[in-house]
Order: C-alpha cells, then sequence, then structure tokens
C-alpha cells in the first residue's frame, strides 16, 4: 500500500481519484506546521501540496518512505528542490493545469491598467461621477512584451495577437524557430524593455532571474510603459519599480504576486497607479479542479509504473516514452552494475552511447540508469534516477551520452564505457526480443551472456585446461554450471569467460578461482 499525505486543499475530484487507487491510502492534514508535517510525513510515500506548506529540507528528510512530493499548481519555490534531488525524492508540478486561468489574470490586469478599473469603481461607490478622470488608453496597437515564453507566456502571446497587439518574446531557451511558428517576435531582454508598452512577466523564480527587473533594467524600459507581474514576486526588485511609479516614469503596474506573501505594510500601496491582487493567478474555480485531479493522477501514475510526465528534478517522460526506453534502462542498469565489479580504479568519466535503432530513443535517460548501476555497487545511500547526477559529481565523476545509427551487428546496440585513471573499459549489451537483456561484449573480447542470476567472469590465458580447472572447482563445490561463454580478442593470447553458475561462490571458494595460474582475474556478481 502506498500512503498519500495531502497537506493544502486540493479538489475533492483529486481526493476521490486518490482514494479510488486500490493500493492508496490517503491522509489529509491541511494547515499543519512543521514540525507535526515532519512527523506525519515520516511514513508518506507522497506528499502533495499547494504554495501554502513549505516543504522544507527537514520535512523531506524526515520522509523515511518519501519517493515524490506534488505541487497542485506550476511554483515549486515553497519546496526545497535542491534537497529532494540530494535525498532521491521526485518533485512533481501541473505545469499546464491552470495555465490557462494564469494567462486570463495578466490579461485582466492589462485591461484594467488601461481603463482603470479599481479607482474607477471606488469613485462610483463614493457618489462621485467623474469620468474625465478616468480616460483611458485602448490596448490594440500597442506592443506587448512577454518575458518567459513557457505555457502561460504562450497563451499570453496568443491572446496578445488576438487583441490585434504587436507582441515582442523573449526567452533564452527557447529558439527562433518556436517564436516564428506562433506569430511573435523574439527580441532580447533590453529591447524588449525599451519597445513594449506592456510588460508581462511569466518565467520562475530561480537564482538567475531574482530580481530580473532591478532599477537598471526598469530604467531601461519605455517611459509611460507598464508592468505586470503574476509570475513571482522576487522577480521584481519592488524598490525600485516604487521609485519608477512615483517619478513617472512608468505610469502603472500590476502585481498578483510580492517578493514577501503576504506584503504587509508596502510603501507599494501609497501610489495610486498600482493595482493588487493576493496572488490568484490559478484562483479560479476550473483551475483548481484541473490542478488537483492532475497531481492525482501524476502522483499514482509514479507510483504504479514510474511515469514522471510532471518531474522538475527528472526528465519529463510520458507513459509511452517511458514504455519505450523501460527495457533499455533495464539493460544499462545490469551494464552498469558489472562495470562497477570491473572497475580497476575510481570512474573517472562515464560514457553511454546508444547505437542502430536504439538511438532513436533519448539517451539521458538511459545513461542515468547506468550510473545508477555503477553507484548502487559502491555506494550504501539509496542511489535512484533523481540524485544519481548529483551524487556523481559529488565523486568526481563525469558523464557523457551519445546516439550513432551505425549498428555494430546488432539492430540496437548499447555501450557502456568507463575511464579509471589510464584504464578503460567498455560493456555493450543488446536486446533480445526487445526484452531480454545480453552482453555480447566486453572491451574488444565477443560473447553472449544473460544478463540474469549468478554470472562468474574470468580473464585467463588462452590455454588448453582453464575451462577443465573452472568445472572441476565448481563440481567440487557442487555448483552446476547453466552455461558458459568464452570470449577471445583478435591478436590477443587471453580470453574471458562467463559462466552462469546455479549459486554464487564463496570467497573462498573465489580465491580458488583465482589461483588457477592462468587466470589472472576472477569475479562474480549476482544480477
Amino acid at each position: 500500500m502506498h500512503l498519500i499525505l495531502v497537506a493544502d486543499d486540493i479538489a475533492r475530484d483529486g481526493i476521490d481519484y486518490l482514494k479510488s487507487q486500490a493500493d492508496c491510502m490517503v491522509e489529509v492534514a491541511v494547515g499543519i506546521k512543521e514540525p507535526e508535517l515532519c512527523g506525519r510525513v515520516r511514513e508518506a510515500d507522497a506528499l502533495i501540496v499547494r504554495s501554502a506548506t513549505r516543504v522544507t529540507r527537514n520535512v523531506l528528510a524526515a520522509g523515511r518512505r518519501l519517493k515524490v512530493v506534488g505541487r497542485a499548481g506550476i511554483g515549486v519555490d515553497n519546496i526545497d528542490v535542491a534537497a529532494a534531488t540530494e535525498l532521491g525524492i521526485v518533485v512533481m508540478n501541473t505545469p499546464e493545469a491552470n495555465a490557462n486561468s494564469a494567462a486570463e489574470l495578466a490579461i485582466a490586469h492589462l485591461f484594467s491598467l488601461c481603463r482603470r478599473l479599481p479607482a474607477a469603481d471606488r469613485s462610483v461607490r463614493a457618489g462621485e461621477w467623474k469620468r474625465s478622470q478616468f480616460t483611458g488608453a485602448e490596448v490594440a496597437g500597442k506592443t506587448l512584451g512577454v518575458i518567459g515564453f513557457g505555457n502561460i507566456g504562450r497563451i499570453v502571446a496568443a491572446r496578445g495577437l488576438g487583441l490585434k497587439m504587436r507582441v515582442l518574446c523573449h526567452d533564452p531557451f527557447v529558439t527562433a524557430g518556436v517564436f516564428a511558428e506562433r506569430g511573435v517576435t523574439a527580441a532580447d531582454l533590453d529591447s524588449l524593455l525599451a519597445r513594449s508598452d506592456f510588460v508581462t512577466l511569466h518565467c520562475p523564480l530561480i537564482d538567475a532571474t531574482r530580481h530580473l527587473l532591478d532599477a537598471g533594467r526598469i530604467a531601461r524600459m519605455k517611459p509611460g510603459a507598464r508592468l505586470i507581474n503574476c509570475a513571482r514576486g522576487g522577480l521584481v526588485d519592488e524598490k525600485a519599480l516604487y521609485e519608477a511609479l512615483k517619478s513617472g516614469h512608468l505610469a502603472g503596474a500590476a502585481l498578483d504576486v510580492f517578493e514577501q506573501e503576504p506584503p504587509g505594510a508596502s510603501p507599494l500601496f501609497e501610489l495610486p497607479n498600482v493595482e493588487f491582487t493576493p496572488h490568484l493567478g490559478a484562483a479560479t474555480a476550473e483551475a483548481q479542479q484541473a490542478v488537483g485531479v492532475e497531481i492525482a493522477r501524476m502522483i499514482t501514475a509514479f507510483l504504479h509504473n514510474g511515469e514522471a510526465a510532471g518531474a522538475v528534478n527528472l526528465p519529463r517522460l510520458s507513459r509511452e516514452q517511458a514504455e519505450r526506453l523501460r527495457p533499455h534502462q533495464a539493460l544499462a542498469l545490469q551494464l552498469g552494475r558489472l562495470l562497477a565489479r570491473m572497475a580497476p580504479a575510481p570512474l573517472e568519466h562515464l560514457e553511454v552511447t546508444l547505437h542502430g535503432q536504439a538511438a532513436a530513443l533519448d539517451p539521458m535517460p538511459v545513461a542515468v540508469e547506468a550510473l545508477i548501476g555503477f553507484l548502487r555497487e559502491h555506494h550504501a545511500a539509496t542511489v535512484n534516477r533523481v540524485n544519481a547526477a548529483h551524487i556523481a559529481r559529488q565523486q568526481g565523476i563525469t558523464t557523457s551520452e551519445s546516439r550513432s545509427e551505425e549498428t555494430h551487428d546488432y539492430v540496437s546496440l548499447l555501450r557502456v564505457g568507463g575511464r579509471f585513471g589510464a584504464d578503460r573499459i567498455t560493456l555493450a549489451g543488446t536486446l533480445f526480443d526487445e526484452r531480454h537483456p545480453r552482453l555480447v561484449r566486453i572491451n574488444d573480447y565477443e560473447l553472449e551472456v544473460a544478463l540474469e542470476g549468478h554470472l562468474l567472469f574470468t580473464r585467463h590465458q588462452d590455454q588448453p585446461g582453464v575451462v577443465g580447472a573452472l568445472g572441476t572447482l565448481l563440481g567440487d563445490a557442487g555448483i552446476n554450471i547453466a552455461r558458459m561463454q568464452i570470449g577471445l580478442a583478435p591478436g590477443s593470447d587471453q580470453a574471458v569467460a562467463a559462466l552462469g553458475i546455479a549459486a554464487p561462490l564463496t570467497d573462498e571458494q573465489l580465491a580458488r578461482v583465482r589461483a588457477i595460474p592462468a587466470v589472472k582475474k576472477a569475479m562474480q556478481i549476482s544480477l
């Protein structure tokens, strides 16, 4: 059974979906503080939050069985993602479920700034009828600058085009072709700020984007421009924004988010040309329903089959991608384990290459699995897809992955190579019938070994009597040989042997194998 702890309010349909899963137990504990959360998360397999609960390193460390944290929404700044990664815990969010609601709020603020709706509302309520004081501006024909071209930014840009606006977009991680396909104009950040009548932010808050709009960049904005921030408060230096609004450099601003939430006694409240909402980007009935159900589905899919479509600290994989990758990942895991047992020194670099039909797959998840296999043989702590790269960096291991359409005698081939100082070892494997992993090469030695059960490997002089000596030793130990393969390399006087055996050897029995005069090296592994 999987225990799922829900620490913030999510849609009733999301809770019902979790409870409908036969192998899931659901515990709802909303509004609890960190000490109690640490106690309740101790036996949980999954934790679901929104923006209210802070998932700190202490909370994550307390989750002894915790595998995944799900954020019903987009932002994950209330979750210590770095700590989760170190601890091997997947962090998921729902980046698309509430994108439409967040985008619509930004457009609503755009109209409100142009027509001064809150101020006009207050005036009428006060019994006034001062129409001339509320002369507004049209948006058609104006330039809208969109910073961040993810799901929300793309919807905002499309809405801007529909309003007959010129749309400039900036996102350093998006190619020019993507902007062109959407009918918008790509621009560097400074150019966008200088040319836009409206600037709207739709990027995540990370170290690189904190105070993205600082005093210098705000000063470069077009005089009389209006700023909209429905993304994250830390993107804007609020002190610099206050000065720009007070001086009249900016005509107005609309803020749904703040550097500190709730913002307390902000000096921005003194200004008449700023409008505020209390972080309402996803606060629609449709969005709450969507994110609650979506995170419930994502969490259970991950617990059931490892599907990580919404992961922020793993490659995002659909169910179809995960199913195609799974047998190749299983092969990579076994080759990584085998490489670890053969390692003559600390690993410096791990290289993974997909050949033939396998080259159509994303090599990174396959390479990560090989890394996991290697590290698990030498690392006492939990190693999984989330923290493998982090642990490797701590140990000074670099990695690379590549693809090649060359087949090398097999329809698909996976190579896992390691550099150990001056030594290099390369293993190659393939899948029989797309599901049975086979080792087919060790360096230059060709052989065919089923990667299952107990395996004994030797490297020995290629001379008569070695196989007989191995058979006699195993026979005396009462251990059956299920299969045996001998691999030869062109121009070499040495051979490798791979034996499938019924039971693992004791340390004493393995020492006897190594004592056979022709044997240079011997190792065993249970897969």
